[in-house]
């Protein structure tokens, strides 16, 4: 079948295998230049929420850079005839076939990371491949959780705590700029939001992979979060998600300790910079946030998307010749440190003001942000043949 895109407000409700592979190429191909001192990369990984965004591009990372075996989890549609599958199952299906090309290990299970059977499975698969991990990676984005102790269904929102909120945002669909007004959670929204968010599984994946003496000595347990600018703080650090990831970062510190006395290893929670992702599409405010960093950080030369941002992880943080952790007060790993600099939010809060439909594509790079949520879903990339017959359920 010829396989096009299919958009519905923030999703798209196609993929393609051959833009996916593409994009998984392009990302190893920057994650082989990478180099570390001898014995210090990273050597088996485990990653939770491998198939899209920050933890495909950590899972990339470490293969492409240092042969790393890697056991991906992520909770992917199948394909079936004349229907392709996510595209989380194609870059899955990418990953393997390059990483199996270059002989590394590569497993993966297909499942409702939440779930107790989930977590069985993936602990019996990481016996197989011999335990050991040194590096977890928790990168979980999910609107909604299944309590696995009573069964109880929740469901994460995006709304502000305490306050109505209004500000700009930008329709995608019809590249509007227009106003958004949110009104504020109740008790039940919020705690919701942080029991699907939060740092609660976090810890339950922490626990059994410790229990079931899966991790090497000095393993590094790393969880990934956001803070954001002033301009989105009432809808996100101030909202619901925010007090998620608080919540998320508070867990950090306590399975630090835990860590620590198990296997001599640590827990971060790494902040990282803004990117075009299904999730943050949703964020009211959000895209035109992120529209108008690209346009900036481009100026500026220091803009990163996922995997640049994942290689400066491993390079500058954790396995590289000079490598330091930097972290600030709250014991956070600062990867969103270009983002957030001086520099660039203050151009940021000199152009929101004026930034309106008619002079949207001037002051921000929408364009840019449409070919980046383009590209989650395998369209727009270069050197595919979108016209050219795809096999969806065996197209490698």
């Amino acid at each position: 079948m010829i396989i096009k895109p299919r958009i519905k407000g923030f999703v798209c409700i196609t993929s393609h295998p051959a833009g996916c592979m593409e994009n998984v190429r392009q990302q190893a191909e920057l994650a082989s230049q990478l180099s570390f001192p001898e014995g210090k990369g990273p050597k088996k990984v485990l990653v939770i929420g491998s198939s899209t965004g920050y933890g495909l591009s950590s899972r990339i990372s470490a293969a492409f850079s240092n042969n790393a075996a890697t056991l991906g989890v992520s909770f992917e549609r199948e394909p079936k005839e004349g229907k392709p599958g996510s595209a989380g199952h194609y870059n899955v299906s990418a990953f393997q076939k390059l990483a199996h090309s270059k002989g590394l290990v590569a497993e993966d299970i297909n499942g409702d990371a939440f779930s107790n059977e989930c977590k069985e499975e993936v602990i019996k698969k990481a016996k197989e491949m011999g335990g050991g991990f040194d590096l977890v990676i928790y990168s979980l984005a999910s609107p909604r959780r299944t309590d696995p102790t009573d069964g109880q269904v929740y469901r994460a929102c995006l709304k502000p705590i305490g306050m109505i909120y209004k500000n700009k945002t930008l329709d995608t669909d019809r590249a509007e700029v227009k106003e958004v007004t949110i009104d504020p959670a109740n008790d039940s929204e919020i705690a919701h939001t942080e029991k699907v968010m939060g740092g609660e599984d976090w810890a339950l994946w922490t626990r059994r992979l410790v229990d079931e003496d899966l991790l090497a000595e000095g393993c590094i347990n790393l969880a990934y979060s956001y803070v954001g600018p002033e301009v989105t703080r009432p809808i996100y650090r101030n909202g619901t998600i925010g007090r998620a990831k608080a919540h998320l970062e508070e867990v950090g510190k306590e399975l630090n300790l835990a860590m620590q006395n198990a296997c001599g290893g640590n827990a971060y929670v790494s902040v990282n910079k803004a990117v075009v992702t299904q999730a943050s599409s949703a964020i009211p405010v959000v895209p035109l946030y992120v529209s108008m960093l690209f346009k900036v950080m481009h100026e500026l030369g220091t803009h990163e998307g996922c995997i640049e941002q994942t290689n400066r992880l491993f390079q500058d943080r954790l396995f590289g010749e000079s490598s330091s952790l930097d972290l600030d007060s709250a014991g956070r790993i600062r990867l969103d440190d270009w983002e957030m600099a001086d520099q660039v939010q203050q151009k940021i809060m000199e152009l929101w003001p004026k930034v309106d439909t008619s002079n949207l594509m001037d002051i921000t790079n929408f364009k840019e942000y449409q070919q980046e949520f383009l590209r989650l879903f395998g369209f727009g990339i270069d050197g595919v043949d979108y016209e050219q017959d795809v096999d969806p359920v065996n197209p490698f």
